[in-house]
């Protein structure tokens, strides 16, 4: 008799128990308090349906048609254009006497860069020396020999020797001096000293060499690299899939990321025929001209645009609800009721609006706020 009892008592305090723990939310609200009651979410027909108690908490928006050029955005960066690269070298070898420019330094053509010690110009200087020497001994003997062979003292074939002998010192002098022109040397100023100039204006992107290092001419790295940097390219990675978006010729639009409010307008000269097997990219390069902003190695952002209109829904971002990797909005069911309805998003405007690729259509009503609508839906 004693445990029935105590049997019946647990019973109760368990039912009192979870009656305390099922209290209803509305009983806690007080109508006094000037706030609407709190708004319940129910499932009805499976997880797609949803029902408010208070739907008008849940303001709706109508999605609308908006047709533009689709747009694709990609990422690059800042190089120089290749054919505009030039090597500065020193063909004859020696030793480096004075630098007189560093890599980053803006050169113009002509200005001394290096000065070599060479032992190819001095002996150039000595090979075109005698040979002047031997040009002016073979002319004094051909004018020695056209004088008597007026006379009658020699004979002809001696004349046409002394001829010969003055041709060859001609074109052995002739020879000497353009050596000392390819080594870079003046004829009539003989110095063992080098002057290695800038061949064009430009900024020094590369330096191999410094002071009182060496030089094998030819063989040697080049001393350095001057890039004109008026035009610029821009490499950008392109997904296979995105490649329908760049063709040969047409324009994109450059954005640095350092200065992401100017604009710039580049034409689009290469696509690679290559992929990149790792991240299945290809490289498109666009030739673009640099006002004096463009650095290597910059960062940009490209904007390739399609060749036709296409037209899509757009609603605002907040309606989006991206969950698991997909795109949701809620529909307006009628009612108190809203449907969940999945999306393909596509790109975000820079007012703030969503396209829609798919899923919805154009006069459909959906909640402005899809978080909201959520968030007391997991309740």
């Amino acid at each position: 008799m004693k445990r029935a009892v105590l049997r019946r008592a647990g019973v109760v305090a368990c039912g009192l128990l979870l009656a305390g723990c099922r209290s209803d939310p509305k009983d806690a609200w007080d109508p006094a308090a000037g706030s609407p009651p709190p708004a319940e979410v129910d499932q009805m027909s499976g997880p797609a349906i949803v029902t408010a108690d208070h739907p008008e908490q849940f303001p709706l928006v109508t999605a609308v048609r908006r047709s533009e050029t689709p747009k694709l955005d990609v990422t690059g960066v800042v190089s120089a254009d290749v054919s505009r690269n030039v090597p500065v070298i020193s063909i004859a070898s020696g030793r480096i006497v004075e630098i007189r420019a560093r890599l980053g330094d803006t050169v113009r053509q002509g200005q001394i860069l290096m000065r070599v010690l060479s032992a190819d110009i001095s002996g150039a200087f000595s090979d075109y020396q005698q040979a002047l020497a031997d040009e002016k001994l073979a002319q004094s003997q051909l004018d020695r020999s056209q004088i008597l062979y007026k006379k009658g003292a020699l004979a002809r074939k001696d004349l046409e020797v002394a001829q010969n002998a003055e041709e060859k010192a001609d074109v052995a002098v002739a020879s000497a001096a353009e050596r000392l022109r390819v080594l870079g040397a003046d004829k009539d100023h003989p110095n063992p000293i080098l002057d290695i100039r800038a061949p064009i204006s430009g900024v020094i992107t590369d330096q191999q060499v410094t002071a009182a290092s060496g030089t094998q001419g030819l063989a040697s790295p080049n001393a350095f690299t001057i890039s004109d940097l008026s035009h610029v390219w821009i490499l950008c990675d392109v997904y296979e899939n995105d490649l329908a978006f760049v063709h040969i010729g047409e324009f994109a639009e450059i954005r640095l990321n350092a200065y992401p409010d100017q604009v710039f307008r580049g034409r689009i000269s290469n696509i690679g025929a290559i992929l990149d097997p790792g991240i299945r990219t290809a490289k498109v390069r666009i030739e673009v001209e640099n006002p004096g902003l463009m650095r290597l190695g910059m960062f940009v952002r490209a904007t390739f645009h399609g060749r036709s209109q296409e037209t899509c829904t757009v609603v605002p971002a907040s309606a989006v609800l991206h969950l698991h990797d997909r795109d949701w909005v809620f529909v307006s069911a009628g009612g108190n009721s809203f449907r969940r309805v999945e999306v393909r998003a596509s790109q975000m405007t820079s007012s703030g609006q969503q396209e829609i690729r798919e899923g919805l259509e154009p006069g459909d009503r959906v909640v402005r706020n899809a978080l909201d609508l959520q968030y007391v839906k997991g309740q």
